[in-house]
């Protein structure tokens, strides 16, 4: 009977097992295929799915596209034609996605059609999917790519310094092709580009760092006061700081964007600071007077007997004892600060963060998406160090105030 109930016992867990395990797969699947993604070149990300890095790889992708329009002109090397000649990296360069190459190929050459036998699609969508493969493998012709199954880390740096060149930064700065969106030095000095996430980076930091540290500091002070002080309407008070925790803060934008204007704090750091302090106080002071409050009374009494004053057991006793919920709270604090896009957007126009220069990235046209990924790996970098940092903190600080003594 002991094996059997066993099985029993493990078949009546196995349905919540595989929502567990279904989940995690939904979850995780979208952010695997996103960081694969990230590692890879533009054009393969055009031409073939994320997944196909898993499966074999064939030796030159696209050859049976380019030897379809392009061979019985250039050539099967691509050098037949000289003031043509598809193995320089040069020719290829011209001509970075399908779209460019299109251009150039529905101009008539001496009269007749550039692509005659077989024509192109018409459709342009159908044009653009049969010289995706066309341009990757003129890439691989002209000994700049081997193939699309190669990682690199080009959509990283393009993402760093906001490059949206014809190829690449690190390809267009040994080459020296000049840019045509910016103007790049080709050293270190591009990191603190405007355009690029370097700079965002810095401005990001600025941003979060003071916030997390103001909402910590006023909210420790104000949740020792509510826990310990005894003075006129404290419950009604901080009734009413639970209450706000309801207000959304798009109602606020328009009002404060005014008072703003008028106090010239408008797109500068201070203004994004008290923002973001004023909207986390809140359930910031909910959450460490909730713990606060569930401290042994004794240990506070004892203190006061002794002759310490409010301020002493503030500092010796209340914050070293909080120090789950602080910890919990900073972690709070500083991913919702960091991702962070409307507020930032609206109040910090003149320095863009990360998430407002994610989008800065876009090309108007919808090209370059690829250098997303990276971006968006760069963006929660930090968020995840600072998590894993204080982790052992975070699920105490999740039951703060739930459990007496």
């Amino acid at each position: 009977m002991r094996p059997l109930a066993r099985l029993n016992s493990f078949l009546s867990r196995l349905p919540i097992h595989l929502a567990i395990v279904l989940m995690c797969i939904l979850w995780l699947l979208p952010t695997l295929g996103l960081f694969v993604t990230s590692f890879r070149t533009r054009e393969a990300v055009r031409t073939t799915g994320w997944w196909t890095v898993f499966l074999p790889q064939p030796k030159a992708v696209g050859l049976p596209e380019y030897t379809q329009y392009c061979a019985a002109c250039h050539g099967a090397d691509g050098r037949k034609i000289p003031s043509a000649d598809l193995s320089s990296p040069g020719v290829v360069n011209a001509f970075p996605s399908s779209a460019s190459l299109l251009v150039m190929l529905r101009k008539p050459v001496n009269g007749a059609a550039h692509v005659a036998n077989p024509p192109l699609p018409v459709v342009p969508k159908d044009a653009l999917a049969a010289l995706s493969p066309v341009v990757t493998y003129l890439q691989t012709l002209s000994g700049q790519a081997t193939a699309t199954s190669g990682f690199t880390l080009s959509n990283y740096v393009d993402a760093i310094v906001g490059y949206k060149g014809t190829k690449d930064y690190l390809s267009d700065c040994q080459a020296q092709v000049p840019s045509t969106t910016a103007v790049f030095n080709c050293n270190a000095s591009d990191i603190a580009n405007p355009a690029g996430m370097g700079a965002a980076l810095i401005n990001t930091l600025i941003v979060t760092i003071p916030t997390t540290l103001l909402v910590i500091i006023i909210a420790s002070l104000a949740a020792y006061a509510f826990a310990w002080l005894d003075f006129r309407g404290r419950q009604w008070i901080f009734a009413l700081l639970i209450g706000l925790q309801i207000v959304p803060l798009q109602m606020s934008l328009v009002p404060i964007a005014q008072l703003y204007v008028r106090l010239h704090i408008q797109s500068s750091f201070l203004g994004i600071w008290l923002f973001h302090t004023g909207f986390g106080l809140p359930y910031a002071i909910y959450l460490i007077r909730n713990f606060i409050a569930s401290l042994p009374r004794e240990i506070f009494e004892s203190a006061y007997l002794d002759g310490a004053n409010h301020w002493t057991a503030f500092r010796r006793l209340a914050l070293p004892l909080a120090l789950p919920a602080i910890a919990s709270l900073g972690i709070f604090q500083f991913i919702w600060v960091w991702n962070d896009f409307l507020v930032a957007k609206i109040f910090l126009s003149t320095h863009p963060v990360l998430t407002v220069q994610i989008t800065n990235l876009i090309d108007p046209r919808g090209q370059n998406w690829h250098i997303l990924t990276g971006a968006a790996f760069l963006s929660f970098l930090v968020p995840m160090i600072v998590f894993f940092a204080f982790q052992r903190y975070f699920v105490r600080g999740l039951l703060a105030g739930s459990v007496k003594g």
